[in-house]
C-alpha cells in the first residue's frame, strides 16, 4: 500500500555513473517534477514519450540538449511524478544540469532514495528493493540472473504461496480444535499430515535456493597456503586463467598476499595467494607470513597445498569452522604418486586435476549447480 506520509520533497540526482560517457541522466521525482520541467525545458513533455528538448538554467542559458521523459504518478518507478533528462554524459554538463534542477526546487537525493520511495509507495516490496542493489552489485552473470528473478517478484511470490498454504493448514487445525465433535476421519488426518510434510519440503527448498543466492551475493574467500615453492602462485595463475602472481624457483618469492577475483560456475571467488610458511630470519618474509595468518582468519575455504611426494607439512592452525581442501601439486613429476583419501592431486604446470579442483572448491562452498532458479 502507498505510504501515508505527508507530501515529500522533490528529489534529484545524476542517475548514471560518475565520469565521462556518451549519455548521462538526471532523474527527478516528487510533486515539483512538473514545475522543474517547465523551468528547465520550458514545457512539460507528453507522458511516457521520449521528446527531444533543450535544457537551460533559470537565466535561460543553454546547458545541453537531449531527450526528456515524463512519467506521471502513480505509474512511475517511485509512484510519484518522475522526470528524466538524458543529455551528454560529461561531468560538467551533468553537474550544471543537476544544479539547474536544484535551483528550480529539488533537493539532492540520498543514495538509494528513489528505490526507498518506490518501496514506501508500494511499487515494490522489500525483497525487490534489496534485489535492486544486488543486481547493481552482481559479480557474475549467475548472480545478476538471480537478482533479476527476485526483482521480478519471483521470491516474493514463492513466500506468499508458502504463507497461503500455512494459513490454510492453520485454519483446518483450528477448526478441529474448536469443533472436536466434528471428528476427522482417518483419510482426512492422513491428508493433513501429507500436506504438512509437503509444505515443510517446500520451505526447505526455498531455504536451499536462498542459501545458494547468498553464495552469489557474498562470494567465497579462498586462501591458498603451504610451504615455500609448493606451487601456490602457479596454482593461482592457473585458476585465474592468467599470469597474476610472479613465479620463480626461489623460495619466499611471494612476500605479500595477492588477491584475484575469479568465477567458477558463476560463483564469485576471491583467491588469495600467500607467503610460504616456514621458519625464516628474513624480516620481510616474516611480515608476509604474519599476513598469511591474518588471511586465514578471514577465509571461507583454505586450500592447503603440499608437494607430491614431500613429507613436509604446515603446522599453522586452521579454525575448525573453516572448510579445508588438501591439494598435492607437481604430480607430473611423480607419476606414481597417489594422493590420500579426500585429497586432490594436481599439476599447476600441465593442468592435470584442475577441473576436479574447481568443482571441489564450489562444492565445498556449498554451491549446487542443479539448474534450478536461485534467489538472491
Amino acid at each position: 500500500m502507498p505510504s501515508d506520509e505527508v507530501v515529500r520533497e522533490t528529489i534529484a540526482a545524476v542517475a548514471t555513473p560518475a565520469g565521462r560517457g556518451g549519455i548521462g541522466i538526471v532523474r527527478i521525482s516528487g510533486p515539483r517534477a512538473r514545475e522543474i520541467a517547465q523551468s528547465v525545458l520550458g514545457r512539460l513533455p507528453a507522458p511516457r514519450q521520449a521528446e527531444f528538448a533543450r535544457f537551460a538554467d533559470a537565466q535561460g542559458e543553454p546547458i545541453d540538449e537531449g531527450l526528456a521523459l515524463f512519467f506521471p504518478a502513480p505509474g512511475s518507478y517511485t509512484g510519484e511524478d518522475v522526470l528524466e533528462l538524458q543529455g551528454h554524459g560529461g561531468p560538467v554538463v551533468m553537474g550544471t544540469l543537476l544544479a539547474a534542477c536544484l535551483d528550480a526546487g529539488a533537493q539532492l537525493a540520498e543514495p538509494g532514495e528513489f528505490t526507498r520511495r518506490a518501496f514506501l509507495e508500494g511499487r515494490i516490496d522489500l525483497a525487490q528493493a534489496e534485489a535492486v542493489a544486488d543486481l547493481i552489485d552482481a559479480a557474475s552473470r549467475e548472480a545478476a540472473r538471480s537478482a533479476l528473478r527476485s526483482l521480478s517478484g519471483e521470491f516474493s511470490a514463492a513466500i506468499e504461496a508458502l504463507q497461503a498454504r500455512m494459513v490454510e493448514l492453520r485454519a483446518l487445525t483450528e477448526a478441529q480444535l474448536d469443533f472436536p465433535e466434528e471428528e476427522l476421519d482417518v483419510v482426512h488426518r492422513h491428508d493433513m499430515a501429507e500436506r504438512l510434510q509437503a509444505l515443510r519440503t517446500a520451505v526447505d527448498e526455498v531455504l536451499a535456493r536462498s542459501r545458494q543466492g547468498s553464495l552469489l551475493r557474498s562470494g567465497v574467500h579462498v586462501v591458498l597456503v603451504g610451504r615455500p615453492n609448493v606451487g601456490k602462485s602457479s596454482l593461482l595463475n592457473r585458476l585465474a586463467g592468467e599470469e597474476r602472481a610472479i613465479v620463480t624457483p626461489v623460495p619466499g618469492t611471494t612476500r605479500d598476499a595477492l588477491r584475484e577475483p575469479v568465477q567458477i560456475d558463476g560463483v564469485p571467488l576471491l583467491l588469495v595467494d600467500t607467503a610460504g610458511l616456514r621458519n625464516s630470519e628474513d624480516e620481510i618474509e616474516r611480515l608476509g607470513m604474519a599476513r598469511t595468518q591474518q588471511e586465514l582468519g578471514h577465509a571461507d575455504i583454505v586450500i592447503v597445498i603440499h608437494e607430491a611426494g614431500s613429507h613436509e607439512r604446515i603446522t599453522e592452525p586452521i579454525a575448525p569452522q573453516v572448510a579445508r581442501l588438501d591439494v598435492y601439486n607437481k604430480v607430473d613429476l611423480r607419476p606414481d604418486f597417489r594422493a590420500p583419501a579426500a585429497a586432490l592431486a594436481v599439476s599447476a604446470r600441465t593442468g592435470q586435476g584442475l577441473a576436479e579442483l574447481r568443482q571441489a572448491i564450489v562444492r565445498t562452498a556449498g554451491w549446487s549447480a542443479t539448474g534450478e532458479s536461485v534467489f538472491l
